[in-house]
C-alpha cells in the first residue's frame, strides 16, 4: 500500500484577535492509496481544518503534512496550485455555477488544466454517467435536486483524476433519502474505482460506511477503528 497522506504532529493555531485558539494540537495520521476515511467530531474539535490542511487550502503551523511523501510546507505557490489541481475537493454546498448547465460545470474544472474542448465535452458526459445524471447533464443547478447537485460537484472533483477526494459534510444540505444514495455513490467510487476518499462529517451513520473511522475532538485524534 502507498501511503498517500501523513500528518505527523500536525498544529495548527489560528489567532482571534489577540487571543491564539489551537484548531490542532498534535495530529497524527496516515492515508493509503485506497483508503475511505471518516473524519467524525463535533463542531470545533478540528476536522475541517485538518481537511484543509490535507487539500493545501492552508499550512500547519507546526508539524509536517506530506502529500505523496513531499512535505507541503517546501512548495512553493505554484507547486501548491498544481497540488491542489491533482485533488478533489466536494463540499455542503454545492458550489455551482448557476448560469452553466451540469455538464459545463464539470467541463469548467477541465479548463484550468488545458483539457481541450472536445475531450472535456467527452469526459464530463462519462463521468455524469458514472454519478447517474446520463439524463440531466443538460439542466442548470436550479432545475436540480439537492441530491443531483452534490453528484454534479462529485463528477467536478473526479474530473481531472485527482489522487484523493476530500468531502466535508457532502450530505449535511441533502435530505436523507439523498444523503443515502450519496453514500452508496461515494461507496462504489472508492470499491470499484479505487478513489481515495477522506470525508469529513459528524453523522456516526455516514462514518460506518467508510473503511475507518477517526475520530477527532478538541484538535486532537482520540481513537481510530476499521469499520470493515
Amino acid at each position: 500500500m502507498t501511503t498517500i497522506v501523513e500528518a505527523v504532529n500536525l498544529k495548527k493555531t489560528y489567532m482571534l484577535g489577540k487571543v491564539p485558539v489551537e484548531a490542532l494540537r498534535g495530529v497524527n495520521l496516515k492515508i493509503e492509496n485506497g483508503d475511505f476515511v471518516a473524519i467524525l467530531g463535533p463542531s470545533g474539535s478540528g476536522k475541517s481544518t485538518l481537511l484543509n490542511l490535507i487539500g493545501a487550502l492552508d499550512k500547519p503551523t507546526e508539524g509536517k503534512l506530506l502529500i505523496e511523501g513531499v512535505d507541503v510546507s517546501t512548495l512553493n505557490d505554484n507547486q501548491l496550485a498544481d497540488l491542489r489541481r491533482r485533488v478533489g475537493f466536494v463540499f455542503q454546498f454545492f458550489n455551482l455555477i448557476p448560469r452553466f448547465t451540469a455538464r459545463e460545470n464539470v467541463e469548467l474544472s477541465m479548463s484550468i488544466v488545458d483539457v481541450g474542448k472536445a475531450e472535456r465535452r467527452k469526459q464530463a458526459e462519462s463521468l455524469l454517467e458514472i454519478v447517474g445524471l446520463k439524463e440531466r447533464m443538460n439542466h442548470k443547478p436550479t432545475e436540480l435536486s439537492g441530491g443531483e447537485q452534490q453528484r454534479v460537484a462529485i463528477a467536478r472533483a473526479l474530473a481531472n483524476n485527482p489522487r484523493f477526494l476530500l468531502m466535508d459534510e457532502p450530505t449535511g444540505n441533502i435530505d436523507s433519502k439523498a444523503a443515502s444514495d450519496i453514500m452508496g455513490l461515494v461507496n462504489r467510487l472508492n470499491e470499484e474505482k479505487g478513489v481515495t476518499i477522506i470525508m469529513v462529517t459528524h453523522d456516526q451513520r455516514l462514518a460506518s460506511s467508510a473503511k475507518r473511522t477517526v475520530h477527532m475532538f478538541d484538535g486532537l485524534i482520540i481513537n481510530e477503528k476499521v469499520n470493515h
